[in-house]
């Protein structure tokens, strides 16, 4: 089916030693769309992408690319293409950033095609070429959201999944890195886009989900989410 979902959860539960971080979230991710989840601190949206990575137990349903991804583990997961941007960027701080990047391909065997995907992160990220043969660890925050970024893309992801790119971030920083974001989406690549900027998050998609306590309260078309007038007052302070 040429419009199945490349990401489908229906009924997601994740319990923490009795706390129920999220409590049935029912979302999906249809070929080459923009999906934003958007919600408080602490509404479970990293859960979330951590029960969809396989990193941590669930029950329910995910299917990825059309198979459940029950007892699959994530280096598998990430050898499908299923890809993800963690909170805090998560670099190898005493890895050069070539070596970080060349991480990003390590399941990768198209040794020319790496090296063509290198200099094209290296297109889209100039800062990162001048840098390449320093340590990751030293570069500032945004340089080092822009370093995850590119590993991702250097894995020719089939999903990629985004927990909180702008966090700590400079404005100008932000704008650069939701750029690189519409450029990828342009591309094609389907995307999750967990976000505390809810305006941007929405002006990006094209679909938003809201998690409230653990389960989905709103969801539909993001122009239309943005301006919902309870989205409005809870997210973007209107």
């Amino acid at each position: 089916m040429m419009n199945a979902p490349v990401l489908r959860i229906a009924g997601l539960r994740v319990d923490y030693g009795g706390i129920h971080a999220v409590k049935g979230v029912d979302l999906q991710i249809l070929p080459g769309e923009l999906v934003a989840l958007i919600g408080a601190n602490g509404a479970g949206k990293t859960t979330t992408l951590r029960a969809v990575t396989g990193s941590l137990a669930w029950d329910g349903t995910i299917e990825y690319l059309g198979r459940s991804t029950r007892s699959v583990p994530p280096h598998e997961l990430l050898r499908q293409g299923l890809v993800l941007v963690p909170e805090g960027r998560g670099i190898f701080t005493r890895m050069t950033v070539r070596e970080n990047l060349l991480m990003g391909a390590y399941a990768r065997v198209d040794t020319g095609a790496i090296t063509t995907d290198l200099e094209r992160q290296y297109e889209t990220f100039p800062r990162l070429k001048e840098r390449a043969v320093q340590l990751a660890g030293n570069l500032s925050g945004g340089e080092q959201q822009m370093l995850a970024i590119a590993r991702a893309m250097m894995s020719r992801p089939r999903l990629l999944l985004l927990d909180e790119p702008s966090m700590g971030l400079s404005p100008i920083m932000v704008e650069k890195i939701f750029e690189v974001i519409r450029a990828a989406s342009a591309q094609g690549i389907p995307m999750l886009l967990v976000e505390q900027n809810a305006k941007l998050a929405l002006e990006a998609a094209s679909r938003a989900y809201v998690l409230d306590s653990g389960t989905i309260s709103l969801s539909g078309k993001a122009s239309d989410l943005l301006h919902d007038a309870r989205v409005r007052e809870a997210y973007l302070g209107e």
